[in-house]
Parts: C-alpha cells; structure tokens; sequence
C-alpha cells in the first residue's frame, strides 16, 4: 500500500495564529504533527510520499530520519493541491497499488487507518467523512445511500450530512481511472483545483462511496480551534500537558 501526504500549502487561515512554520509541523503532544502521520504509515508497513511546498525545509527537517520520498512543489502558491499530486505522478511515484490520500494537516489515529485497511470499498475508491460534523465544519458531503452526491463548503444544512475528513483511499483497480482524470484536468489547465476535485469530477459516472467515521477522532487544523481540540485529545489519552497553548519545535 501506499500514501500520499499534501503538504505544500501555507494556511493562511491559521497562519495569523501561529508562528511562521508550516501547520503540519505544530507539535501535537512531543511530535510535530506530519512524522506523526508518517510514523503510523511506515509502521503499517506503507509506502510513503511527502509533498511539499511552503517553507518546504522545516517539513524536511521534522521528517529527518524517515525513510519517505519528498516531492517538492516550488510553485505552491500558484497551484492548488490537485498541481502538487500531479508532481508525484509526472515523477512516477505512482503505481496500481493500494493508495491512501491525505492532506498533511490532518491529526488521524490508527483506529481510523485500521478501518481503511479492513473496509473493502464499492467501486474501488472512496473517500471518509464523519456525520457527527453537520453543524460545524470546513467542507462537507451529501450523499445517497452512501454515495457522494453533493460537496463544498457552502452546502445548507439541509443538503450536507457529513465533514469530509481530508482523506481518500483509491484501490489499485482504480489508479488508472484517477490518474487518467488527473491529467486531463491537468491539460485543462485546471491547476486551482484540489486534487479531490479529480475525483469529485468522476462521481456523475463512477460511484464514489463516503466511509462514515463517526466516534473516531480527527481534526484538520484549518482553525486555531481545530489545533486546540487536537491538544485536548493528545492530553486526554497520553497524560501529555498541553494546557491549550500552541507548541512548536525550533524552526531556526
């Protein structure tokens, strides 16, 4: 199996928050959040690429020791995410393996890795949301039974049932299919897009199931206030201290 982790991107809607650091490096209870991520892959025995854009050396660096392929996207503040994949495809860094994609922002735990590991997917790919996040959320999903049938960020109430969580899985059957659309929207010159969208753009044809992870514990820190959830949980199960402040490691 392998994985894919976005990372290049600055967040700028947190950024006022914290210092000037890349997200995914924000300390989540004594490590920085992405080797946290890329230590519970390589430990399932996964395949893993980094791709990397804004302040790309301090990622680099929290990462040291970690045997990962990095992908560098100098032109992140130009592109979307849907550029930055399409970098790890045009250097051949995927095959018709099982694959996992996740923004590099998103704290997720084993529990969550387990459930894709043993959930085998209708029509080989799918993608996880959590209907416990209806209210409150940064991007949401209707579907039908079970299906993605709607998405984005300014779905009503009525029309959204799920947050999508910031993570896909797309079987070896159906890397051919995604990265087929991949590149054509690619030539489109459709370079503003996530690389979600590639996959959303499938749905009218191909059936794309939503996975719900309702109970499991997930936040993408988009908000200040996702990050402090993150440290409540990291203090709850490990006894680690936080006490609600933003840590961070030496970026000098």
């Amino acid at each position: 199996m392998k994985a894919f982790l976005l990372a290049a991107g600055k967040g700028s809607r947190i950024s006022k928050n914290i210092p000037n650091i890349p997200k995914c490096t924000l300390d989540v209870g004594g490590k920085p959040l992405i080797r946290k991520t890329v230590e519970m892959l390589l430990e399932n025995g996964i395949d893993v690429t980094v791709i990397v854009g804004y302040r790309y050396r301090e990622i680099i660096r929290v990462l040291e020791g970690c045997p990962v392929h990095i992908v560098h996207n100098p032109f992140y503040d130009v592109t979307n995410s849907i550029g930055s994949l399409w970098m790890a495809e045009n250097l051949g860094l995927f095959s018709e393996e099982d694959t996992i994609i996740a923004n590099g922002d998103v704290f997720w735990s084993q529990e969550i890795l387990d459930f894709m590991k043993r959930k085998v997917p209708e029509g080989d790919v799918y993608m996880l949301g959590d209907s416990n996040r209806v209210l409150d959320g940064d991007y949401f999903f209707g579907t039908e039974n079970g299906y993605l049938k709607r998405y984005g960020k300014e779905l009503t109430v009525e029309e959204r049932d799920c947050e999508y969580v910031g993570i896909a899985y797309v079987s070896a059957a159906f890397i051919p299919v995604f990265l087929k659309r991949l590149n054509e929207m690619i030539d489109e010159q459709c370079h503003g897009k996530w690389w979600e969208d590639a996959i959303y753009s499938l749905s009218d044809v191909h059936p794309i199931p939503v996975k719900d992870i309702a109970g499991m514990f997930w936040a993408e820190v988009d908000f200040i206030e996702d990050y402090r959830r993150i440290l409540d949980y990291v203090r709850e199960k490990t006894g680690i201290e936080t006490n609600g402040s933003i840590t961070t490691f030496d970026h000098k």
